[in-house]
Order: structure tokens, then C-alpha cells, then sequence
């Protein structure tokens, strides 16, 4: 049943894939002139964009080398062009249609309609390049942002703790060890107690971060208390056994619906992703995680995808932290997952419940970031006992 559901699902994102690049690449046909090869040069060009990033997901799964790297990253830029491509030359045929009632286009742009649709085509083209060159340099500048949360409950003579909440790193093909260096770098500058990583910080496939040696630059994150992960729906997409053995190599504990006590003072909990039930029986429930702790002190939850929130309200969380989001990553997805989830980015409070999404500091498809900032989180815990 579950093998059945995902097959479903894959077959319906590559018809909506399909659908909308025939929908691009026959706009873009028309716009084209119809005498000598230019049609079919871009035909040929345009149908490798479109496969590049499946096909070269697939190669690198099968051998891993420069070109299916190279394969992957051009594939990656396209989906964002592509997707801007798509809503531009969607809006301007909408727009096209309703002249056809109330013509309040130019009259020129009707005398020629072979030259105006090329100059629309470049247009958009060039339009739809342009936001995904300044959505790349967003997403290659993580921001730090800083927030105070004031704990109701006593964590005996810790008063403060500094937490530094990484999420959606994504490393592999795309967001690579140089990346990842400076964001190491930046997470270290925070001088933090503790670094939480509440799920996917590989991406798709283990063997570039190993190829990379990652394991040698996640070591190099200081922390007071250590740093901890849990699993996020991506280390299931790229073999969460080894994955989470190649994490633990990097000094990183990855909690696995378990609990740890920090500082002697306060619970960490780490739940498995909502993945997990596609591989086998399915997780914990908050309920046995809290099972048998002493709920007079605080209690943070890392749970990486941000669904039923009021479970940590009636379990006695004081903190949870999620991610998995990215806030739709690219304008307008936003809009859709303000929609899907009770909070797609920042923070909220349910009684005395705190949360924080984070909308990550990574990215996955596309390098890049439209709407919305990547983002390393300081979070300063105050425990004050009223």
C-alpha cells in the first residue's frame, strides 16, 4: 500500500513536470522563427535542461563523478528558471486573453504578432534569469537571526542557555564543503551552549558529503554541550542507516525518538521524521518520549516536520524546533505552505508551549531563495520559574 501510494505520487509530480515544461517549450516553439534550424537547436537544448535534474539525480545514485555533478547543478538552476519561465509566459497568455476582449494592448504589438512574441519570449527569458541570479546570491548568504525565549520553569542554576538552531543544511551535490565551511564558521561565531539540527542536513545522496569528507568539517562546530541531530525526511531518500552512522563519525548525536539530558538540567528529545513510516512500523508517540521525565524541568523537542503542533502543548514541551519548510524557498510556494502547515516560518506560542520553524539555512532543487532569507537561528532560553 505505502510502495503503491509513492508511486502514485512520483507519477503525478512527473506529469505536472511534464505538462508544464510541453507547455513552456511549445510557447517558446511558436515565438521562434520558422525557417532554417534555430527551432530545432533550442529544442534540443531545452529538452536537456528538462532532464538534466532527474537524469542526473538518477546517474549519480549509479556512478558518481564530475559529469553527473555537472549534470545535476545545471539541472538544479533550471527548475528555478523554469518555474519563474512558467508563471511569466502563464500571465502574460492570460493577459493576452483578456485583450482579446478589451484590447488595451499597444497597437504595434498587434500588427506583427510573430515579432511581439519574440520580444515577449526574450523578455521572459531574460526576466525570469535575472530572479534566479539574485535568488541564487540570497541563498548563499545565510542571516543570523536572533530570538529571546523565556522559559516558565527552572533548570537549577543554568539560567541561560545559548542555542543555535541549524536546519535544512542539505548537504551534497548542490550545497557543497565550502558552504558548508562557513556556515561551520558562523554557527562557531555565536559562541553557542548548544547546536540543535532538527533533520536534513544530508540531501538526497550520501556519497558526495562522503567524497567531500563532511564529516571532517561538521567536527570542527564547537559547542558547549554538544551538538545534536535528529532525522529529517531527506536522510531517508538517502539511506538512513548509513546516513545516520556517517553523522554520528562527524560528533553529532543523532536522537532517534530517544532523549538526552543536558547540562544534567533540562530533557532534549529527537523524534524519527514522519519518513519512517514509509520504511517500517512508524515512530514513537510524544507520549512514550515523555514518559517517565520529570516535567518540572524544561523539555525541548526536535521534531523536523512542523505537523500537529498542539501534541508538544499536551505533552508538556517547553520548546519545539522544527523545519523541513523552507518557507516555500521560492515565491509564491509560500503561499502553499502557509496553507499546509499552522506556521511555515518563525516563531509561535500555543499556551505555554514555544515553537520555531526555521525555513533553513540550505536549499533542495533550486540554489535558491525567493520570498524568503536562509537563516541560522541564536535562540537565548531564559529559565525563570514564576
Amino acid at each position: 500500500m505505502k510502495n503503491s501510494n509513492f508511486i502514485i505520487f512520483f507519477s503525478l509530480v512527473i506529469t505536472i513536470y511534464g505538462l508544464i515544461n510541453f507547455y513552456i517549450g511549445r510557447r517558446a516553439w511558436q515565438a521562434l522563427p520558422g525557417t532554417g534550424h534555430i527551432r530545432y537547436i533550442f529544442l534540443g537544448v531545452f529538452l536537456f535542461f528538462v532532464l538534466a535534474y532527474p537524469l542526473g539525480r538518477l546517474l549519480e545514485r549509479l556512478y558518481y563523478c564530475g559529469i553527473t555533478k555537472f549534470i545535476v547543478l545545471i539541472g538544479s538552476f533550471y527548475l528555478g528558471f523554469m518555474i519563474y519561465t512558467f508563471f511569466l509566459t502563464l500571465i502574460f497568455d492570460i493577459l493576452r486573453g483578456v485583450n482579446s476582449f478589451f484590447h488595451f494592448f499597444p497597437a504595434f504589438s498587434t500588427k506583427n504578432p510573430q515579432k511581439s512574441a519574440q520580444i515577449v519570449f526574450a523578455g521572459i527569458t531574460i526576466f525570469a534569469l535575472v530572479i534566479v541570479l539574485i535568488g541564487h546570491l540570497n541563498a548563499l548568504h545565510p542571516r543570523i537571526r536572533k530570538l529571546k525565549i523565556e522559559i516558565s520553569k527552572s533548570a537549577n542554576n543554568l539560567k541561560k542557555l545559548n542555542l543555535v538552531l541549524v536546519s535544512d543544511v542539505h548537504l551534497g551535490t548542490i550545497i557543497r564543503n565550502s558552504r558548508l565551511l562557513k556556515i561551520v564558521d558562523e554557527i562557531n561565531r555565536l559562541n553557542p551552549d548548544v547546536v540543535l539540527i532538527p533533520g536534513d542536513l544530508i540531501d538526497e545522496d550520501i556519497t558526495p558529503v562522503v567524497e567531500q569528507n563532511m564529516a571532517e568539517s561538521l567536527k570542527q562546530i564547537r559547542s558547549k554541550y554538544g551538538v545534536f541531530a535528529c532525522t529529517g525526511n531527506h536522510e531517508y531518500f538517502s539511506g538512513v542507516e548509513q546516513t545516520v552512522s556517517y553523522i554520528q563519525q562527524s560528533n553529532i548525536t543523532v536522537l532517534q525518538d530517544s532523549v538526552v539530558k543536558i547540562a544534567g538540567v533540562l530533557y532534549l528529545i529527537g523524534r524519527k521524521d514522519l519518513m519512517v513510516e514509509k520504511f517500517s512500523s512508524g515512530r514513537k508517540s510524544l507520549k512514550e518520549l515523555v514518559k517517565g521525565l520529570d516535567l518540572n524541568l524544561p523539555v525541548i523537542l526536535m521534531d523536523h516536520q512542523p505537523f500537529h503542533l498542539e501534541e508538544a502543548e499536551q505533552n508538556g514541551i517547553d520548546l519545539q524546533l522544527s523545519g523541513h519548510t523552507h518557507h516555500g524557498q521560492i515565491f509564491p510556494f509560500n503561499l502553499i505552505t502557509k496553507k499546509v502547515y499552522e506556521k511555515s516560518w518563525g516563531y509561535l506560542k500555543k499556551g505555554e508551549t514555544h515553537y520555531y520553524i526555521s525555513c533553513g539555512v540550505g536549499t533542495w532543487g533550486p540554489p535558491v531563495r525567493i520570498g524568503n532569507t536562509p537563516e541560522i537561528v541564536l535562540i537565548t532560553l531564559l529559565f525563570n520559574k514564576k
